[in-house]
């Protein structure tokens, strides 16, 4: 949630920072350029004062009376000065088009440019006060005229056109500032969308933690109701009270079948040696009284597998590095006898590999394993035990001959109770599977099922090679 979540965070921020960051960038822009027109401005109005008692014999040319006209001297020294000290090119135009005074001698109005345009708007008496913005990338040159008026008539016009590069500089520097502040803006921002969505999250990722774990059979896990909002720590309060609920009826349920099932075994003992009893009153080979002992033994088995359940679900695992292969080979040789008086024959693979198990639990789900192999396997054919280790997991897999199961069985098989249609007739309560399942999931190992070809069934039992977390 994290990762989907800190994006949007960003992004929003980047959003928000760009558009306060590129309406700074062009104020600052403005700024420096009005700064620069407002020189100009300044400089142009004192060469219009300069200017605005020059005067010129009408029919004369401007370049032959300028050394006859002192003023107009003055007017062409000070334009040669500003042009050298600020590289700045200036000169005074007539209402004609004509230079009275320019610096440098080869500037001369244009016919159309910016240079032109100024000129024609300070003929109207409107001085340059907004020229076009000129950015970093661009080249362009400032061009700032302001009229000369004398008795109210404009009558020249002084244009200064100045190179815009050391103004693009600042405006350049100005932006690396706004640049590194909206970069240093956005890495506290980020920081803080860390710390926020850390505050938020935490209590949601202790939750999916707390949550894996109860439904993985550690129904003791809380939530440590620590930070983040109040309406997550609110639900983790919930939470804690509905897995205290949930584990106060299961574990009612426990001791409801632990104490049921240990209740009827003294009325079902007394009522199994009245039966027998009573079978001496009888002739002998009564099929009826045969047939009640059968299913007194069948109820009293039942009720001995409910006890050994009730008790595996409460039972906690003796985790130990355990010699798998050693363990298994004791359990086949165990069975040898029992597979041998059936006809089948009973073969193990068991070479050594470690594994985290506890030996009386992996011994009891083998021994359930073997038996179920052996009882359902025809005379004749056999059961291979074979050991084996791959990456974190070791595994014994118990592969039979028998009638196997099929796929909708295969879903069903270790059920409580349940057991194949096929396979009624043959002793057990259905519950073995099912405690060797609990038993195994308590120390974090699984038990598996799979067809195995031409026929039969094949078991996995599973047991993690690295110790299994809390």
């Amino acid at each position: 949630m994290r990762t989907r979540l800190l994006p949007l965070l960003i992004v929003l921020m980047a959003a928000v920072l760009l558009a306060l960051g590129v309406p700074l960038a062009v104020s600052v822009a403005g700024a420096e350029q009005q700064r620069v027109v407002v020189d100009r401005i300044d400089d142009t109005a004192r060469f219009a004062a300069l200017a605005q008692n020059v005067t010129v014999p009408s029919g004369t040319d401007a370049s032959a009376t300028a050394s006859m006209d002192e003023r107009l001297l003055t007017l062409a020294r000070e334009l040669d000065s500003y042009y050298e000290v600020y590289d700045i090119r200036a000169a005074v135009f007539s209402t004609t088009g004509t230079p009275l005074a320019r610096a440098p001698k080869s500037l001369s109005l244009p016919q159309k440019g910016e240079v032109k345009d100024a000129y024609a708007e300070a003929l109207l008496s409107r001085r340059s006060h907004d020229p076009r913005q000129v950015w970093p990338w661009q080249r362009s040159r400032l061009v700032v005229a302001s009229p000369v008026i004398r008795d109210g008539d404009v009558v020249a016009v002084v244009v200064t056109d100045s190179p815009t590069g050391p103004m693009r500089s600042r405006i350049l520097h100005g932006w690396l500032v706004v640049g590194a502040g909206e970069v240093a803006a956005m890495l506290l921002a980020i920081g803080a969308a860390l710390q926020l969505t850390g505050w938020v999250l935490k209590p949601v990722r202790v939750l999916d933690i707390t949550t894996h774990a109860i439904a993985s059979g550690r129904l003791k896990s809380r939530v440590a109701v620590a930070s983040g909002p109040p309406e997550l720590r609110r639900l983790a309060r919930s939470f804690n009270e509905m897995a205290d609920n949930v584990e106060d009826v299961l574990e009612q349920q426990r001791a409801f079948v632990a104490d049921a099932s240990h209740q009827l075994r003294n009325p079902l003992a007394a009522l199994l040696l009245r039966i027998e009893l009573l079978s001496y009153e009888l002739p002998a080979g009564n099929e009826e009284i045969a047939s009640v002992q059968s299913e007194g033994k069948r109820l009293s088995q039942v009720l001995d597998d409910l006890l050994d359940l009730a008790l595996a679900e409460h039972t906690e695992a003796d985790l130990r590095v355990t010699d798998i292969g050693a363990l298994t080979a004791e359990r086949v040789a165990a069975w040898a006898p029992t597979a041998e008086a059936k006809g089948v024959r009973l073969v193990g693979d068991c070479p050594a590999t470690t594994a985290w198990a506890d030996p009386v639990t992996l011994s009891s789900a083998l021994d359930a394993v073997i038996d179920n192999a052996v009882k359902f396997t025809p005379e004749g054919e056999s059961v291979e035990v074979t050991v084996a280790a791959d990456g974190e997991i070791s595994s014994v897999v118990v592969t039979d001959h028998g009638p196997g199961l099929t796929d909708e069985e295969l879903t069903r098989v270790g059920d409580r109770f349940w057991r194949s249609g096929r396979h009624q007739n043959i002793k057990g309560s259905g519950l073995g599977l099912s405690i060797t399942r609990t038993l195994l999931a308590a120390g974090g190992g699984s038990l598996s099922y799979d067809h195995h070809e031409p026929n039969g069934l094949k078991v996995t039992v599973s047991v993690p090679r690295s110790r299994p977390t809390a």
